[in-house]
């Protein structure tokens, strides 16, 4: 059985100049961390890592690696001694494993590593490629312009690594280099897509939830706790932290005095409000949404306008020009849609009135916002904020608790001090 290893490779990361060593340490950290149960070897190579790989273990170490922000691509090798004879026998058995037809285009390729290597990296190419040929199998058409496979050797000082496929990585840059941002999720496909894409691009995010029980279902916030678990596995130690905001008072303010047309732009800037407010107490950079451009009423330019108009920080749209056949995609890829579609709404879509404005502005939105004394309520919303450090394995099922925000936490509160039902661990 020919020896295998998995190679990593660290993509638009490497471009990094002077903060590269930073980078590296954190995507070794990440992939360590990812792999830490299983007791194999790991290369750190400045650009790159190879893994040791066990039988049997190869799909279980690439679909953690594909959880693992920064990781550009990774591929199955075959390892051979650095001589010619035995880079001549594992390319051709990997040639025959690795091409299912006869007839098809194909070509080598080779990087020396090793530059004391005595050959040249076109020189090994001219000398293998006809012996490989003649050694394999599978009959092959030599195509080096548009081949359909090509065959990959890099020789290191102690080893030829040979590949035929590139598995694309996660990519974007390691988790958390690019600083905190709270991310505003409600319990629908688009805001978890965000986060995800947030966390790509190496921001270290906390999740903001908006909770109106017993307005909303109950259900919700398990969507958007299951939702939680679902993001964390691309987290740097597998955790995130959600907050859930009690909006209920709000919410059944916004209900009570605000035009209809203008009732979700006025209920969006309560919660860029409250978002404003946390994270510069907690010395974050930005917020983060799903709002797509057009997508919805509350997603025209206009309404962006006149809704962000109430903050001074940043706000972040991963998916402001994305299709939403492209949103359900990923959603689909990072396995959250289905927690998505649930049949339970949150406190943006219960009550969207049949015509909302698509072009509102700031000055009637403040006009409607003098309508009732919001303050205190914002503040007793901060102030009454509930923190869950989630994990994959969290175990918290809110559907067997109370209808009511108030006593859905005690009894929580209760059962996490008794059973530790929010860290297992």
């Amino acid at each position: 059985m020919m020896h295998q290893k998995i190679l990593v490779r660290f993509g638009d990361m490497m471009l990094k100049g002077r903060n590269i060593n930073q980078f590296i340490k954190r995507i070794h950290a990440h992939v360590h961390f990812k792999l830490k149960d299983l007791d194999i070897a790991i290369d750190a190579r400045h650009d790159r890592m190879l893994i040791d790989v066990r039988p049997g273990l190869e799909q279980l170490i690439i679909e953690r690696l594909s959880q693992v922000p920064g990781v550009f691509s990774y591929s199955l090798v075959y390892v051979a001694r650095p001589e010619v004879d035995h880079i001549v026998e594992v390319g051709a058995m990997v040639m025959d494993r690795e091409i299912r037809f006869d007839g098809l285009t194909f070509k080598i390729e080779t990087k020396r590593i090793d530059k004391q290597f005595p050959l040249t990296s076109q020189d090994v190419t001219k000398t293998v490629s006809g012996r490989i040929l003649a050694t394999a199998r599978r009959r092959v058409v030599v195509d080096v312009n548009t081949p359909a496979h090509t065959l990959y050797i890099e020789i290191h000082k102690t080893e030829a690594l040979i590949y035929m496929t590139s598995i694309p990585g996660m990519g974007g840059f390691p988790a958390g280099i690019a600083g905190r941002g709270l991310v505003m999720l409600s319990g629908g496909i688009d805001s978890s897509v965000a986060a995800y894409l947030a966390i790509k691009q190496g921001v270290d995010v906390e999740l903001f939830h908006f909770e109106s029980t017993p307005l909303t279902a109950i259900e919700s916030v398990q969507k958007v706790i299951d939702l939680s678990k679902k993001l964390a596995v691309y987290m740097p130690q597998e955790r995130i932290t959600l907050h859930l905001v009690p909006f209920t008072q709000i919410h059944e303010a916004l209900l009570e005095y605000m035009p209809k047309p203008y009732l979700i732009t006025v209920m969006r800037r309560m919660m860029y409000r409250l978002g404003e407010r946390f994270i510069k107490a907690r010395k974050m950079l930005c917020l983060i949404n799903g709002e797509s451009i057009g997508q919805v009423a509350s997603q025209t330019l206009q309404s962006m306008k006149a809704v962000e108009v109430v903050t001074s920080f940043p706000v972040i749209r991963p998916l402001a020009t994305m299709d939403k056949h492209d949103i359900i995609d990923l959603a689909r890829q990072i396995d959250t849609f289905a927690i998505s579609t649930r049949p339970y709404e949150d406190c943006c879509s219960i009550y969207v009135p049949r015509s909302p404005a698509t072009k509102p502005m700031h000055i009637y939105a403040l006009r409607y916002e003098g309508l009732f004394d919001y303050e205190p309520m914002l503040e007793q919303a901060l102030a009454a904020i509930w923190t869950l450090d989630i994990t994959p394995g969290t175990k918290l099922d809110v559907c067997q608790f109370g209808l009511t925000t108030k006593e859905a936490r005690k009894t929580l509160e209760e059962t996490e001090e008794s059973h530790d039902h929010l860290d297992p661990e």
